[in-house]
């Protein structure tokens, strides 16, 4: 990859080893890009808050973006956000301020995760998808495209519920959550539906409205090997950390 070193970088930023930074590109002050990270083209890092515009001692909030990332052409990385190593980031994605994102994580091209939210280790959330202020997000979750998480109950007002989504979750395509919904973990949501309200672990949730259709785990889903396919921790291994000894053998280890 050959970039032309057409891009900006501010104050009291910090770069580590082997970073690349893409043309048109502006690192803005108090930033620290960790080792083996690249920067594409024509993106934002350290973008200032609201009061950066109308205070003259505004001073921009850290922001840390992990070793080993890739955050891809048009993407916009809010100041005061500190984002763990090998974030992997489709185009023209938006992160929000105070915002903390676990390792391994990647957010798909147009997707915007607004401030506040929390994010843990090993998530995929495809294109398109919008999580909203205040989300909290466990370990390796699946959010598919147009997935929305919503947190304002009475729109428009200053009142916000975050949405809370256990791990090993799958939020599947052109779900919505409204606000304070509460996923709990080994969860499915099936395409379409509309979610309201607080679901426990192992729950199977569909429709508009949603409903608990049942415990996950007893649902007939069954996968090519005709086994059925949830927990998916046992069946899909791809980029996961159990991939060489399975998910039991490494769940054992690390308990």
């Amino acid at each position: 990859m050959k970039f032309n070193n057409k891009h900006v970088i501010g104050k009291n930023v910090k770069i580590g080893n082997n970073v690349k930074i893409g043309d048109n590109t502006i690192i803005y002050d108090n930033v620290t890009i960790l080792d083996d990270t690249v920067i594409a083209d024509n993106c934002s890092i350290g973008e200032p808050l609201n009061a950066y515009y109308f205070e003259k001692k505004y001073e921009n909030p850290k922001t840390i973006i992990g070793s080993g990332s890739l955050i891809r052409s048009y993407s916009i990385i809010y100041a005061s956000n500190i984002i763990k190593n090998k974030l992997l980031t489709g185009h023209h994605v938006t992160i929000r301020e105070n915002s903390q994102i676990g390792e391994n994580c990647q957010v798909g091209s147009y997707s915007d995760i607004q401030g506040d939210c929390e994010i843990g280790d090993n998530c995929r959330m495809q294109s398109y998808v919008g999580v909203g202020k205040g989300s909290n997000i466990g370990n390796y979750v699946f959010l598919y495209p147009f997935v929305i998480l919503t947190n304002d109950p009475t729109p428009p007002s200053e009142t916000i519920f975050g949405v809370s989504i256990g791990d090993y979750s799958i939020i599947t395509t052109s779900s919505v959550l409204l606000p304070g919904t509460q996923i709990g973990k080994n969860c499915l949501v099936s395409a379409n539906s509309c979610v309201n309200g607080k679901y426990e672990e192992d729950s199977f949730i569909s429709g508009n409205p949603a409903k608990l259709i049942g415990k996950l785990s007893k649902m007939p889903f069954f996968n090519e090997m005709k086994i059925r396919h949830y927990p998916w921790m046992n069946n899909f291994d791809r980029n996961m950390p159990w991939n060489i000894i399975g998910y039991k053998e490494w769940k054992k280890k690390n308990d």
